[in-house]
């Protein structure tokens, strides 16, 4: 018994056959794919090893193109002729109609003009809240004071970067972060959440109250101006932080210091701002406003900024009780995300979006323009759009045919490599279904004047809302519940401050 193998002991050699072939199995198809894989790619071999441009690329590339008559006759036509003219599509111009058969039951007016400004949410923003008012007070012409959210917008961004500063004082001066913040720290542009911030806090006032300025229509030079000081300001800041950490000052005493000091900093802005827009009315203070309505009555409406806002601008859905959905197809859909460090009022209400399908949001809309409350939605709009004739349209210019290539980026895509993002703010006011009840075509309210479009409204064909829509905000009670729920866990993931969707329309 003793040294003899136990016979319970099986020998390897069936097991090891099996494990092996399953192995050369495994081996052959991973070389299969490999095969597969590296037949996609044509391997030549350049023509400059050091990867420099040299006169054989060009005379190879012009051989190419001369014995081309597509090429030939784009260079004839085009080296003298604005391509976005020259290669409009006419199939584009005729189809894009401006008719829709489901529109908002009141047109308001008068087209609004936002000119030399980046302030288009705010005007879109006001665009939504007039319908009503209109309404209730039968009124042909009416506009919200799009100047008096701006002041406000503007002088909180302001103590908004200095807060930033002040909380990051310890990270280097070529810091990305503060390279990032300190780059366009005081934008025109601007989110719902931040305009709901201003409203909530300041209220809004008939543009009567607080009308136009040179600087509100024409923004740079004041802007140019108050980041000059702002800048400045920050290192001020970062300075004495510096010193008085290094005087070893206890923190709390170091944060309320620095913030002393921050507001003895920024009434210069305030100085520079009531200078060139105006002293704004106070959010409390009381205020007459006189109208005609449609009957040619004259009407007389007393109370402050925030009664206006509280009585004529919550219904008959309240801004605060609205949200953003955006498609942003990189990241997951049904979750709810912000921007770090972007905002407007320091404490204020962040910077919230719930991703979600495209075909979400254009339902969205459907029903929201069925209940009769115009859209505020957010897009790209330089991309495929006709100023003159008010056409947003995916197939408007012939690119593709006129130079023989492929314009082949995702949505996704480009906004990975920066390519869009959401730079501009409008209302959609109606839509165009087919018999199906699929979308055709939308009704775009602009704030570029009426010479703009069509008597100051574009169309929107249903692919380019596919493509270059970013953002639509809705109410609560108009929004799928399982989207409410997204975004009211509280459950949120946070993008960098320089993810696209951190830019301000």
């Amino acid at each position: 018994m003793g040294n003899a193998p136990s016979s319970r002991i099986p020998t390897p050699t069936t097991s090891t056959t099996f494990y092996e072939a399953d192995e050369k199995a495994k081996m052959r198809n991973e070389l299969n794919e490999l095969d597969a894989s590296l037949a996609k790619f044509h391997v030549t071999v350049p023509l400059s090893s050091s990867g420099q441009l040299s006169l054989d690329h060009v005379a190879s590339w012009e051989t190419v193109a001369a014995g081309d008559p597509k090429v030939q006759l784009a260079r004839t036509i085009l080296s003298h002729s604005d391509i976005r003219q020259a290669l409009a599509s006419r199939t584009a111009n005729i189809t894009d109609q401006h008719i829709f058969n489901n529109v908002i039951d009141f047109k308001t007016g008068p087209v609004t003009n936002q000119k030399s400004s980046g302030r288009c949410w705010l005007f879109a923003t006001t665009n939504v809240l007039r319908y009503n008012i209109m309404k209730k007070f039968k009124l042909k012409d009416f506009q919200l004071s799009q100047s008096y959210l701006f002041f406000w917008d503007k002088l909180n961004k302001s103590n908004y970067y200095l807060e930033l500063m002040i909380e990051n004082a310890d990270l280097p001066v070529e810091d990305r972060l503060i390279n990032h913040l300190s780059g366009d720290l005081i934008s025109d542009g601007g989110q719902w959440d931040m305009v709901v911030n201003l409203m909530e806090t300041y209220g809004i006032v008939p543009q009567s109250l607080y009308p136009e300025s040179t600087h509100s229509s024409l923004s740079s030079p004041l802007n140019a101006l108050l980041k000059s000081k702002l800048r400045e300001h920050a290192l001020i800041l970062r300075d004495l932080a510096v010193s008085l950490r290094g005087a070893h000052v206890m923190e709390d005493t170091v944060l309320a210091t620095l913030r002393a000091k921050k507001e003895e900093l920024i009434r210069e802005v305030y100085t520079i701002m009531t200078a060139t827009l105006g002293v704004p009315p106070k959010p409390t203070r009381k205020f007459v406003w006189e109208y005609i309505d449609t009957d040619g009555k004259v009407g007389r409406w007393e109370g402050s900024p925030l009664e206006f806002y509280e009585e004529f601008g919550t219904k008959p859905y309240s801004p605060s009780e609205s949200f953003s959905l955006i498609n942003d197809p990189r990241n997951e859909y049904s979750k709810l995300y912000t921007v770090d460090k972007l905002g407007n009022i320091w404490g204020g209400r962040p910077i919230l979006y719930v991703n979600t399908e495209i075909e979400t949001m254009k339902s969205t809309v459907i029903k929201m323009i069925k209940a009769g409350q115009p859209v505020f939605f957010g897009c790209d709009v330089g991309k495929f759009s006709d100023t003159a004739a008010g056409i947003m349209d995916t197939a408007l210019f012939e690119y593709e045919n006129a130079f023989d290539i492929k314009l082949g980026l995702t949505k996704a895509q480009r906004l990975q490599i920066g390519e869009s993002s959401m730079t501009h703010a409008m209302v959609i006011s109606g839509v165009h279904l087919d018999s199906a009840g699929r979308p055709v075509r939308y009704k775009v309210e602009n704030s570029w004047g009426e010479t703009a479009g069509h008597d100051g409204y574009f169309v929107m064909t249903d692919k380019w809302f596919e493509e270059f829509v970013y953002q639509v905000v809705v109410p609560k009670a108009l929004a799928l519940k399982e989207l409410v729920a997204v975004f009211e866990s509280g459950e949120r993931v946070v993008l960098p401050p320089w993810d696209p969707m951190g830019t301000l329309a």
